[in-house]
Order: structure tokens, then sequence, then C-alpha cells
């Protein structure tokens, strides 16, 4: 499968977001990561759709908001109507029925729907929900802070899925050119990366170094 770059404005410089955003996107990046956390579900307050409103206008690369929130119901609908084009929840916070309920309403508005797990979560877990899913987001680090070290105990985790999942495989967490060979071979073909792309001297450089 096509390796696909896509770096976590997490790790931009705020100040100057849209620069930033439009450096990635010359650079070869294929899609934007948005981490939009509660407070709740994860201990840490990120963005809401404003932000989301105004990468839109200056990015024709697609968006995938990542919903890291207790109730992700409540908000997709902002989210959508903000220029989303990948919604990711998670699976340790919303049931079965809901994730069926989500993926029908977001394959009628032409949304990507994705499902995440977190490090300790079991692959038992997401495997009814996969049928659901037009990708999967594995977390290499507990979510909420920028910059972490790679769990490297998830590598087994994403070859399961890859067994049985045909579509897309995204990784989030400590991505490095050294940690995206190992994901990669795990079956893994998006690589999320924050500090390690908005970090480097030479963005370009470091994008293809992943891919």
């Amino acid at each position: 499968m096509k390796i696909k770059v896509a770096p976590s404005i997490l790790s931009a410089d705020f100040s100057c977001l849209g620069s930033q955003v439009k450096k990635a996107e010359a650079s070869g990046a294929d899609l934007l990561h948005v981490d939009v956390m509660d407070g709740h579900f994860v201990p840490n307050i990120t963005i809401g759709p404003v932000v989301v409103k105004y990468l839109r206008k200056v990015t024709k690369l697609d968006l995938d908001v990542h919903l890291m929130i207790e109730e992700p119901a409540k908000f997709i609908e902002p989210f959508i109507a903000a220029g989303s084009d990948m919604i990711t929840v998670h699976i340790e916070v919303v049931s079965l029925k809901n994730i069926a309920a989500m993926s029908r309403m977001l394959k009628k508005r032409g949304i990507k729907f994705g499902i995440s797990l977190n490090p300790g979560t079991r692959f038992d877990r997401i495997k009814p929900a996969l049928k659901f899913a037009d990708f999967i987001l594995v977390m290499s680090v507990n979510p909420g802070f920028g910059g972490q070290s790679f769990i490297s105990q998830v590598l087994p985790k994403i070859k399961k899925i890859r067994e049985v999942f045909k579509k897309d495989i995204a990784v989030d967490g400590g991505i490095n050119a050294a940690t995206g060979k190992l994901v990669k071979s795990a079956g893994a073909n998006i690589l999320v990366a924050g500090s390690y792309i908005f970090g480097a001297k030479n963005m370009k450089k470091a994008i293809q170094a992943l891919r």
C-alpha cells in the first residue's frame, strides 16, 4: 500500500500555523492530522472546530480530525461543518452500536471514518468494529501530549490488525525515521508525526525519510 505521511499540527508553531501548514503541504505531506482533546478523555485541552475551519482555508490536504474526547457524537457535526475530511473516534468511549451509526452517517456525508485505540487497548476490543471503519489509527503513545517516546509493544497489535483489515492503518506517537520503519514492517501505511516533522530543519527531507 502507498505510504502516506500525516504531520500532526499538535507540534506546529501556532503563532504561525497557516504558514507551517503550507510548508508541510509544499514539503510533500499527504494529509494533516488534527488532535482534538477535551481535558477528560486525555489530560490536555487543545483545539475546536474553529481551528479546523481556518485550516481548511489554507490547505487542500485532507484534514484527519482525531477526536480524543469522551462524547464524540456530540461534536461530529461542528467538525464536519468546519471542513473535516476524516473523523476518528476512540473505541474506548464509543459503543459498537454508536460506531455503526457514525459510520453510516459519515458515509452519507462523504467523510472517511476512523477508529482509534490506545496502547493498552487489546486487539479484541476493536476487532468487531473493523467492518465499520475506513481506516484504523493505532496510538503508539498514551494520548494527551506530543513528543513522547514510541511504545514498541503496539507492533504485534498492528500486525494482528493488518492480518484482517485491508484498508489504511495509521500509527500515531513517537514516529521518526527509525520507528517509522518498524510500523511499516508491521503493516501500517499512514505515519502520523508531529515533532519529527515540525521540529525538523528540513521538513521535506523528514517527510521523505518517513516515506
